[in-house]
């Protein structure tokens, strides 16, 4: 389980997180929802110690993020950030592979080499794995690095806007195949959304923020519904049932 305890953060005397008091549940898909600038990427980073707690305290599986040595933090959790930085020349391979690092230092085995290819097989990225990554379209690129992000291999998984990039089809792919590995795997995905759909459809407890709070928390069906969407967004949102799950018309 991720325990956030009074956690606050402020960028030169601006409020971003408000005291934020939460637990994330420690199997299944975990979505992060919220406008824009409600403090979602932050509190994302904040879990995987991309930047350091300013206020409260963070635990993943007991492990005190401020505390516990980068390697065993990068076997217990892996983060695919935005806008991660990547060489344009290595091929789609050798990045998957780079998620082996935490447990390999640099040193590939054969099983490192069986786990890259069984994650370049899960997000059916075989067809271009000896293809240079500044080949691939950003749709393509975005699979990689979550390929990459799997391949680590830790039970937590924190995706920040995967679906990034990503056309419909894709999109609905990649939900799948989280969704996929969070029940066959019991891996835990905290993942960031902005396709309320997406959120509804995949996972099983949203957190919601806006300006920098939680103002909501619980599955699906107890978000997805006209009241707390407004209280969210801000503005009023028909929800309708499809085969018996909520479905919200968010764009009319």
């Amino acid at each position: 389980m991720i325990v956030v305890n009074n956690v606050s953060l402020a960028h030169q005397g601006a409020p971003i997180l408000k005291d934020i008091n939460l637990e994330i549940p420690e199997t299944g898909v975990t979505a992060l929802i919220g406008p824009n600038g409600a403090g979602k990427s932050s509190l994302l980073s904040l879990i995987a110690r991309l930047q350091p707690l300013q206020q409260g305290t963070i635990t993943v599986d007991g492990l005190a993020v401020g505390a516990t040595p980068s390697r065993i933090l990068a076997r217990t959790l892996a983060i695919l950030r935005q806008d991660p930085a990547i060489a344009s020349r290595l091929r789609v391979r050798e990045l998957v592979a780079f998620g082996r690092f935490p447990h390999n230092g640099g040193r590939i085995t054969e099983e490192d080499r069986a786990l890259t290819q069984a994650a370049l097989e899960r997000f059916d990225l075989t067809s271009f794995a000896d293809r240079f990554i500044d080949t691939l379209s950003g749709g393509q690129r975005q699979l990689v690095l979550v390929a990459m992000t799997f391949c680590q291999g830790t039970r937590w998984l924190l995706l920040d806007e995967p679906l990034n990039n990503l056309d419909m089809f894709y999109a609905r792919e990649l939900m799948r195949a989280l969704r996929e590995i969070a029940d066959s795997e019991r891996r835990a995905i905290v993942i960031v959304l902005h396709d309320i759909n997406q959120a509804v459809t995949y996972a099983d407890y949203i957190v919601a923020l806006k300006h920098g709070a939680v103002v909501a928390s619980g599955p699906p069906a107890l978000i997805a519904n006209t009241t707390s969407l407004q209280r969210i967004f801000g503005y009023e949102m028909p929800v309708e049932s499809y085969h018996g799950k909520p479905v919200v018309l968010n764009h009319l």
